[in-house]
Formats: C-alpha cells, structure tokens, sequence
C-alpha cells in the first residue's frame, strides 16, 4: 500500500499558534500589564520555528525577542522581524559586526567586550544599547556580582553605549529554594548602589519561567519566559501556577507493516524479539530526526488513539513499533510520538523521563529535520512553513553566494531569465550600490498634498500670484533613527539630489520644481519637524554646494537612536503653473502606503494618477471624488520596493 494524494508529508512537527496565544494570555495575567515579556525564542524556539512564534509573539505584545547568538539575531532580520532583539549569551568580539549591521542588543559580561564594541560603534557613528549581565550565583555568564558595579560604571560613560537594562539568571527558579532569594538579594543590592550613583536602568529583570510561576516578586520590569510559553511545565511543582496547554506536537505515518513469527528478531543488534507471532510496523523516524537512541524498546506511540511500544533499536532513519493490539492498522495511518491522539497524549516531559533527560532537550531535537505544520484559528497551514530549519551563517555572510540564490530566484519567479536579471539588479543597485550603505527599512509611510491658490494674504510678489500654486505637504513614517541630529536637504537639480543621497545623515530629500522667480529661504519652508509626536526645533539653514539644508535636533532624541520612531515632517513651497505633474517616490523599503493628492478649489481638470509599485502585491487600492482628491493605499502588511512611485497630473 502507498500513502494517500491528501498525505503530505511522511513526519512532521504541529505548531498550534492557537495554543501558543493561551500560553501567552496566561502569562499576561501572571505578570500584569505593567511588566513586559521578552520572548525567549533561542535554538529556533525550542524547536517551534523562531521567525513564525516571534510573529505571533510581537501580535500578543512582546517587546522584545531573545536569542543565543548573533547568528539567531541575524536569522530573525533576514526574516523579516524588526523587533527589539537581545542576544541572552555572552557574544564575541566577531560578533560585533553583525550587532551593529542587523541592529541587535548584546549581553555583555566583561569590559573587555565593551570596550571594542564601543571602537566599532564610535567607528561606524552609531549608539547601541545594550544589557548587562550580572552572576549572582549561576556561575555561567555574567560579570561576578562583586565586580559589576565598577564595570557598569565605566560602561555607563562610553559614548557610544547604551545601558538600556541589567539582568541575572537564576539557576534553580523552577522550585521554591532560598538560593533564589539570596541570588534576589544580591541583585538588588547591586541595584540600589547603581541607583545611589545616578546610573539609571531603564530595564530590570531576571524572572525566566520558573520564577514567573513561583516568585511574582521577581518580576521587575521585564521577565523571560521561554519554556512555560511552549506549554511545558519547569518543574511538577509548578503545574497548579497557570493553564498551559503544550504547543508542538511530532507526527508520522506507517510506511510499512509486516507480520512475524515468534522469536523473530527487529532491528540493529537484534535487541528485541518477537514473543509470539507479531504485527511490526515501520515509520520513518529515526535518531537523525531528533528521536533518540535511548528510546529504542523504551519509547511509545499513539496509533489510532492506542498506545503501542516502540521495538527494536532506533536506527538514523527509522524504528518500528509492536501494533498487534491496533485493530484494522494500515500503512499510512497516522502515528503521534509526542501530543494527543483522542484521549491519550505523550507529553515532552513523558519522552524526558524515559532518557533521562530534560524537556527543553526533547523540544529542540525532536523533528528538527521535519517540516512544520503551523495551526492558527484552528486551521492548518494558516501560516507557510519553511522546510529548512537550521539558518547557516556563512551563506548569509558570503555576499556573492547569496546574491546569486536571490537572482536565480527572481529568474524561477519571472519565468525568465533576462527579466529576472533587470528585476535583479534594479533592485539590489537600489539597495545595495554602496557597501557602506545602512539599509532602511520604513513602514507605514504617509504622504499627504493640499495644492491650494495663492492668495493677497501670502505676502508675495504680485507677479508671482497668477504663476504658483502653494503645496502643502505633510510626510510621515516609522524607522530607526541613527543620530540625533539629522538633515533635510533641497535640491535644485538631479546632481544635487544624488548629494543628498550620499549623506547618511540626510533624512529627507526634496527636489525644488525651481522657477526663475522662486527665493529658496521663501519658497522652500519647513514648517514643523515632528518625533514621536513631539517637535524637534530647527538649528540651523543655509545654501551648501549641494542645495539648501535644514539641519534639525535635539539631545531628548539620543535615547531614540537605533529605535523605531514615528517621523513627520511638514513642508511648504511653491509650484510653477507651467507644470503640470507630481511624482511621489518611495526610495527605501515600505511596508504599508497611504498617498492622498488633495486639489480642491484649484482649477485642475482631468485629475488622473500614473503609479508603479513593486512588490508582492503591486496594485494599490484607488479611490477618488472628482474635483477633491485622489488616494492611494496599500495594506500596512504589504512590502514595497524601492523605484515605486506615483504621478498626479491634471490640465488646466
């Protein structure tokens, strides 16, 4: 017999991202709504598939992701994620360069560390935040508790470091011990003497999540929890503490069933022997999908709701089970090795208990070569699983390499090779021209013009009255802010423009539609600067080689950098009647779009808009009111490449 058509996968790992949300509710009633969560989602999230649960995660109210590694950091990047995302372990000085690239959150543990982290930042003009470990009794990572407070302070005045939180790990939280307490008491003696000495910590925490089931007072600002959101339990103890419900589940399906006489050998080794005549079935699971050796005539699964023994030693790609007791068995019936199947349910803390290991050992290992199936709303498939699990850094790294996978991509998806080559390289020159270029990476951009008459009362010469319209535009965003002084420049031509571009420091760009009557100081007007809703004062104007530019700041925005902020920006000027189009550009990648060209009481006629957008989903939604507005939107989830645009043009 052969699998069924419907039977997609021979083994594959269940990821409920319904039960995965349970969990989090339960911990939001555990902690409260002034404590925050950071989701631990190191080793691919115990094996749940890290860029999917850090998803759902940052929906449920995560403020922060934690890894192992900078490589982990660097897989969440790539994949999308733009969080807060601080690697727990201590890193390596080749580390650095990925920190400060993919914008990630160390740990430090040691002066010597921060110390060539602060070169490299002072180096590349940026200010990275970081979390200062500290061993109160773990004996793991973590400067000595006796040694932190001198370490932090000269931390604290490295220009180009942020101390943004301070934190311990506890090594027994998962049982009521006083050794907790004592690692709580020296903790928080540290922080009273940073407290004395004015050294701020915006973020204290220790809690992982034992101690957010049995020590509510370890909570602080911010806790960890990593197992207790996969629905495991730390300890037996803790199972009375919070509702959890297991999140994984590890299925296959018999590939073969044979019938044996008694006194027949199975396996490697012939460790097991018929009894009598015996029904043996075979699955394609073996210790090289993370299903170990140990449970070689120890093991269990559910087979038709029965619970039936693993046989035999458990080789790389397969093992067999004993189902003479499954009525009416067949190959291709469903077999769960963890989760439920009608009332019976293998646990990761049952599996644990017959190896003699720990469940964090049997979530990472089990499946990792399976695909994963990831169930949400009670549907599968919600979300599309990636087969490959294992992120290996060095394909990242190799540039060449990775640039040629992503253009043969784009060849496979274009159906053509030549067209695939000029999406390719439009693309990737816009991105990635320079070598020192930071990509950026902008959502919710909004764009908003109000072309009006001008009016006696805008104080201008008669002659130019009849000759401009006056154009108010209001333009906004989310991204990270890199310094806390910033530009924003006006060009007269395309030479000056590309200037701008060079400047890193340059936030926004402006191409004046230049008349021979137009005064830049006049005709070209910032009228408000706008950082998370609060004003940012303007410090400086003036006419350079490369155009006009307006220099703004402040010191309140040091704490912003290298967080995603909301930047609006308001400009006035003038606009020639001898034109009659205006382009909008979106130069960096967007996610999210909402255009709107406001002409009433203008005497424009035949209003009509030219765009192209690239991306996944090209085609903008399109509303208008004749002789009002146009408006343009493209979902807040939806991506837009850089070279997309849109052009108003209208006749008078």
């Amino acid at each position: 017999m052969s699998l069924t058509a419907d039977q997609k996968y021979r083994s594959w790992v269940e990821v409920n991202l319904d039960n995965f949300t349970a969990n989090w509710e339960a911990m939001r009633t555990l902690v409260g709504p002034a404590v925050k969560i950071l989701q631990v989602v190191k080793a691919d999230a115990y094996g749940h598939g890290a860029i999917e649960i850090s998803n759902v995660a940052l929906r449920n109210g995560a403020c922060a992701l934690g890894v192992a590694n900078a490589d982990e950091g660097v897989q969440l990047r790539v994949g999308g994620i733009i969080a807060r995302v601080l690697i727990l372990s201590p890193s390596t000085d080749r580390e650095i360069g990925e920190i400060i690239k993919y914008d990630l959150t160390p740990s430090v543990s040691d002066l010597g560390f921060a110390r060539q982290l602060q070169q490299s930042c002072r180096k590349a003009n940026v200010r990275v935040p970081i979390h200062i470990e500290v061993d109160t009794g773990m004996g793991r990572g973590g400067i000595l508790h006796t040694e932190a407070l001198a370490m932090i302070e000269e931390i604290f005045h490295l220009p180009n470091i942020a101390v943004e939180g301070v934190f311990t790990h506890l090594s027994i939280s998962e049982i009521p011990d006083d050794y907790n307490l004592m690692q709580r008491r020296l903790f928080e003696e540290l922080l009273e003497k940073l407290e004395a000495k004015g050294i701020p910590v915006p973020l204290k925490h220790m809690a992982n999540s034992g101690a957010v089931l049995n020590y509510p007072a370890f909570h602080m600002d911010m806790v960890r929890p990593g197992l207790m959101s996969y629905g495991i339990y730390p300890s037996p103890e803790t199972r009375s503490k919070a509702s959890l419900v297991p999140v994984m589940s590890f299925k296959t399906r018999v590939v073969l069933l044979k019938k044996f006489p008694s006194g027949y050998s199975i396996g490697y080794n012939r460790t097991y022997r018929t009894e009598g005549p015996a029904h043996i079935a075979t699955i394609p699971v073996g210790y090289g999908d993370g299903y170990g050796l140990m449970l070689s005539n120890q093991g269990e699964a559910l087979i038709r709701g029965k619970r039936v023994p693993i046989v035999g030693r458990v080789s790389m790609d397969m093992c067999t089970l004993d189902v003479s007791d499954v009525e009416d068995c067949r190959v291709g019936d469903e077999v769960v090795l963890m989760g439920k199947q009608g009332r019976e349910c293998i646990a990761a803390d049952d599996i644990a208990k017959r190896v003699n290991t720990i469940s964090y050992d049997v979530l990472c290992a089990l499946g990792k070569r399976a695909p994963r199936i990831y169930i949400q709303k009670g549907k599968k498939d919600a979300v599309e699983p990636q087969l490959r699990r294992i992120f290996i850094p060095d394909e990242e790294r190799s540039i060449s390499r990775i640039d040629n996978i992503i253009r043969r991509c784009f060849q496979t998806r274009a159906r053509n090779e030549e067209l695939g080559d000029a999406i390719y390289y439009e693309m990737f020159e816009t991105l990635f021209g320079k070598e020192d270029r930071q990509l950026e990476l902008r959502t919710d951009f909004r764009y908003d013009i109000r072309v009006s008459k001008l009016t006696d009362r805008d104080a201008l010469p008669d002659r130019l009255t009849g000759d401009y319209f006056r154009l108010a535009t209001h333009i906004g965003y989310t991204k990270a802010i890199r310094d806390h002084v910033f530009l924003i420049g006006c060009a007269l031509d395309n030479e000056q423009l590309a200037a701008f571009f060079e400047d890193k420091r340059c936030e926004y760009r402006w191409l004046l539609n230049r008349g021979d009557d137009l005064v830049m100081e006049r005709d070209f007007r910032i009228d408000r600067v706008r950082i998370d809703n609060e004003d940012v004062p303007i410090i400086s104007s003036g006419f350079t080689e490369r155009g006009y530019e307006v220099w703004c700041g402040d010191e309140r925005l040091k704490k912003k950098r290298n967080r995603r902020v909301k930047v609006e920006i308001e400009i006035e000027t003038l606009k020639s009647k001898l034109n009659n189009l205006y382009s909008v550009y979106v130069v960096y990648p967007t996610r999210g779009l909402d255009i709107t060209f406001d002409y009433e009481g203008t005497d424009f006629k035949n209003v009509r808009e030219v765009s192209y957008f690239s991306g996944k989903h090209p085609y903008p939604r399109i509303s208008r009111e004749k002789g009002k507005w146009i408006k343009l939107k493209i979902d807040e989830n939806d991506w837009i490449f850089p070279n997309s645009g849109v052009t108003f043009i209208w006749d008078l």
